[in-house]
């Protein structure tokens, strides 16, 4: 995808993932709005984005408002033009055993990581199929791939995110909208952010170290999914190796997780104040 005059909507746009990739679209010639809860965030972001001479429009939004999703969905269109790509990043973590954690947490976990994705794609995604025309990125996860101790409800959400790209994609393929590009997007743990303080065991985290910055994840939704339109870049690479070792016989693959520390992975996870991406 040629992205120079693209307009492109962000969820969870004012830190980590969201505003590096923001940074390399508004570089790439595109007009961004960025949604986020943080207000004060959101002002930080837009004159960080604008000194790059960027077309940018913010707006506060909880993501799992569907009437405020819907309203500014509207105010995209109207203020860029049209909305050419959606970027689902919005998200939330709360750690901990499945049984510790109040109700509440985990209906917050899963209305932002997956509830709000109908919302959004519902609202964008009728202009895209008339136009033929567009893209849908969906940040997953590496938990994705393989369950993960203290992280049950998270790694359920991104399961079913990688699951509802894939659907999404046949069901547009189905429609004979194949202009309409789907990616789900695989990050492991970052070393700042949301997942600050996780990690795995030696050695897997030797096959699969800690991501540096969020401008790795930035660099492979921009470069990889929107460029060259991969389904489902992982990062590191290494997380492609997860279900292909699920050849193996099952009592085997359990071993390895535990082998490579994946189980103990969350015991020091501090995060970053424990709140929205």
């Amino acid at each position: 995808m040629e992205l120079k005059g693209k307009a492109v909507v962000v969820t969870g746009g004012a830190m980590g993932i969201g505003l590096a990739t923001s940074k390399r679209l508004v570089r790439e010639g595109c007009a961004v709005t960025i949604w986020d809860l943080n207000a004060s965030a959101l002002e930080d972001a837009k004159r960080e984005l604008e000194v790059l001479r960027g077309r940018v429009f913010t707006h506060a939004c909880d993501v799992t408002d569907k009437t405020r999703v819907y309203e500014l969905a509207k105010t995209a269109a109207s203020e860029m033009g049209q909305v050419d790509i959606l970027i689902n990043n919005a998200g939330y973590v709360m750690g901990g055993d499945f049984l510790e954690q109040p109700d509440e947490v985990w209906e917050k976990t899963i209305a932002v990581n997956l509830t709000s994705m109908i919302y959004t794609i519902r609202a964008f995604l009728p202009a895209m199929y008339e136009r033929n025309s567009g893209c849908v990125v969906n940040i997953s996860s590496a938990s994705a791939t393989l369950g993960v101790p203290s992280l049950s409800m998270y790694a359920a959400t991104k399961w079913a995110v990688w699951g509802l790209t894939e659907s999404m994609r046949f069901e547009a393929w189905e429609r004979g909208k194949r202009g309409v590009q789907w990616s789900s997007i695989h990050p492991s743990y970052i070393a700042r952010g949301m997942f600050e303080g996780a990690r795995l065991g030696f050695p897997g985290n030797l096959i699969a170290p800690l991501l540096k910055d969020h401008d790795v994840i930035a660099e492979a939704i921009v470069e990889s999914a929107l460029k060259r339109g991969n389904y489902s870049p992982k990062r590191p690479w290494t997380v492609n190796l997860i279900p292909r070792l699920r050849l193996l016989p099952d009592a085997w693959f359990q071993a390895l997780v535990v082998l490579l520390g994946v189980t103990g992975s969350m015991k020091n996870w501090v995060g970053r104040g424990k709140e929205r991406s």
